[in-house]
């Protein structure tokens, strides 16, 4: 079967996208993970696949996988990119445009310029979001992970943005030890399903650096959840005002959010980088 597809990026962190309303497709974790491969694949961060909706409340629907074949809940990254490209395919005229994923319905507006703007909602900080091995919700939570037969303790925040985040701050993002301490705090037994993991530094009240850990690919250019994630535990701890800039190794992001219990919005660029088929 020959599978047609769009290779996009959000800042770096690249997707194949994939039109399942014309042509249904249901690939199992082995056929994602070749595809996945950047020698002998496509080569991706994830594949998202593009459904109709199979509700009256959003027009479509998109499922994200990461390169190891795990399905996930949401990307920020990945949503921006999903609009540009319904737009550019002509599959719908609507703007904003409606899309359900696995837990919650987004609204997407495009913009002029090039930009998309996400309505992500609101952060959630309850841990049995995520969900966190915790009974009580705290703005931060201490544990310890395991790195080369050495135990070392880390203190980190934690958010759901319909995905599981963990926020570590950093005086510096750049020599944070994002290689080892990303994949132990992710896979470890307080986060039963796992968890991103983001490395913040706080550069003023309006700016910020962040490195992302993720769940089933590694470090990524960019993580748009990442990013609302990051900066929503910083606004809990009033370290940054309601509009920040935050730069990831990709470019950069806007997050507006104005506190608890509020909407967040991310604003950020989506590229097409070039179209493509591939034996599946």
């Amino acid at each position: 079967m020959r599978l047609p597809f769009t290779k996009m990026h959000g800042l770096g962190n690249d997707f194949a996208v994939i039109d399942c309303v014309s042509q249904p497709l249901q690939p199992n974790a082995e056929q994602i993970a070749a595809l996945a491969d950047r020698h002998l694949g496509i080569g991706f961060d994830q594949l998202l696949l593009i459904e109709a909706g199979s509700s009256d409340q959003a027009e479509f629907r998109y499922r994200i996988f990461n390169a190891d074949g795990s399905e996930v809940e949401h990307c920020g990254n990945g949503a921006r990119c999903f609009a540009k490209y319904v737009h550019d395919k002509g599959l719908t005229q609507s703007n904003p445009v409606l899309v359900e994923t696995v837990n919650r319905v987004l609204s997407l507006q495009l913009s002029q310029d090039g930009l998309v703007s996400v309505n992500m909602g609101a952060p959630n900080f309850d841990p049995a979001s995520l969900p966190l091995q915790r009974k009580e919700e705290a703005q931060s939570y201490k544990t310890t992970v395991t790195i080369a037969g050495q135990d070392l303790p880390i203190q980190f925040s934690a958010v759901s943005m319909g995905n599981p985040h963990a926020v570590i701050f950093v005086e510096n993002c750049e020599t944070a030890e994002v290689e080892t301490i990303g994949p132990a705090l992710g896979q470890h037994p307080d986060f039963p399903q796992g968890v991103n993991v983001g490395f913040l530094q706080i550069v003023t009240r309006n700016e910020c650096r962040l490195r992302v850990y993720e769940r089933g690919s590694g470090e990524t250019l960019a993580c748009g959840t990442g990013a609302c994630a990051a900066v929503a535990a910083a606004r809990s701890l009033d370290l940054v005002d309601s509009r920040v800039r935050v730069k990831l190794r990709g470019g950069e992001l806007e997050i507006d959010y104005p506190g608890l219990g509020s909407e967040l919005t991310m604003t950020g660029p989506a590229v097409t980088a070039y179209e493509g088929s591939v034996e599946l």
